[in-house]
């Protein structure tokens, strides 16, 4: 916008000032059109600006501050906006063009007083652009940061997720695999002790799944858009026609994480128990946000919660939010949480 300060050299002109006239409207029309492609080119190609566009127009200021001197110290003044937003160590530069006002004013003949001014305003107007856009290059730079940080803890947290399920199932899984091959060895010999490894073998599948959900209580599921993507598969792979209607709502990342975690019970719920044909997931946002899961199966009148509707609700309800199951006309299940 500081384009228009281009004006007062240009009232100077029609006034009957800097003569030849002709030469002062170059000059003017240049210098505006060196300012503009300079900003420009500071926010699309800085290199640009800093070797093409900036020198020409401190070239421009200068030499009609010379020749014309008066109002066209405020052409010096926008070549000094324009090098503090497009050069990064532009301190001397603009120090350079706040003497070069102060020069143009000697040659006047003005007193020293309106030289400091000049010179004052003149650095000025350069470092202020400077400072703001310094202060933008430092926030770019901290999200930057931010973001990659944020990258490296995912990659950590994964990387330490591994390990623990490494280390909770790499012994378990070795020993159910030398016990079920006890077992394929004593069935035609000796039933009653193969029963017995069978036995153990259950025993401890069953250890190693409450020491798997214990080790991934806390942690995030993949999220609701990526949850209802499975459910699709699953359904259609269980012979059960899916609806959803679910627009993109944006969400934070703990009632995203959340959602999906209901989705994906909901959905094994009505994979395993409802016999269902069909299926509805639906999403509304009405000053909450309400997921709704219906199929059309046996349903029961009085559904039990077992582990992963009871984890269910102690999550919604740690959000603030509330989990209904109903069976009386199919499997429902309804998760309400704030929106």
């Amino acid at each position: 916008m500081w384009v228009v300060l281009t004006g007062f050299p240009a009232a100077e002109t029609v006034s009957g000032g800097n003569q030849p006239a002709w030469l002062s409207w170059a000059a003017l029309a240049a210098a505006a059109v060196l300012y503009l492609w300079a900003v420009r080119l500071a926010f699309a190609d800085r290199g640009r600006a800093v070797r093409l566009a900036l020198p020409a127009l401190i070239t421009v200021a200068v030499a009609g501050g010379v020749a014309f001197q008066g109002a066209w110290s405020f052409v010096l003044t926008m070549a000094a906006i324009a090098t503090g937003t497009a050069v990064r160590g532009a301190l001397g530069m603009i120090l350079l063009l706040a003497l070069a006002a102060v020069g143009v004013f000697t040659q006047a003949g003005l007193g020293p007083l309106a030289m400091i001014f000049s010179g004052w305003g003149v650095f000025v107007a350069g470092l202020i652009p400077w400072i703001i856009v310094q202060l933008w290059d430092t926030i770019h730079e901290l999200t930057e940061t931010r973001r990659e940080l944020a990258r490296v803890a995912v990659s950590e947290e994964r990387l330490r997720f591994s390990r623990d399920l490494h280390d909770l199932l790499g012994h378990t899984l070795s020993v159910i695999v030398v016990k079920a091959e006890a077992v394929r060895r004593l069935i035609p010999g000796d039933g009653e002790t193969a029963a017995r490894q069978a036995a153990d073998i259950e025993q401890i599948g069953r250890l190693a799944l409450a020491e798997v959900r214990a080790a991934v209580t806390g942690y995030r599921g993949r999220g609701l858009e990526a949850e209802l993507a499975a459910a699709r598969d699953v359904l259609a792979d269980a012979g059960i026609g899916v609806l959803v209607q679910a627009p993109s709502v944006p969400l934070p990342p703990e009632t995203d994480a959340l959602l999906g975690w209901a989705v994906r019970e909901g959905v094994t719920n009505v994979v395993r128990h409802s016999a269902a044909r069909s299926c509805r997931i639906t999403l509304r946002q009405a000053g909450e946000l309400e997921l709704e899961i219906v199929d059309d199966g046996k349903g029961a009148r009085e559904p039990v919660e077992g582990n992963g509707l009871g984890g269910l609700r102690e999550r919604v309800e740690a959000a603030g939010g509330r989990l209904a199951v109903a069976g009386e006309d199919g499997f429902r299940l309804r998760v309400t949480v704030p929106a």
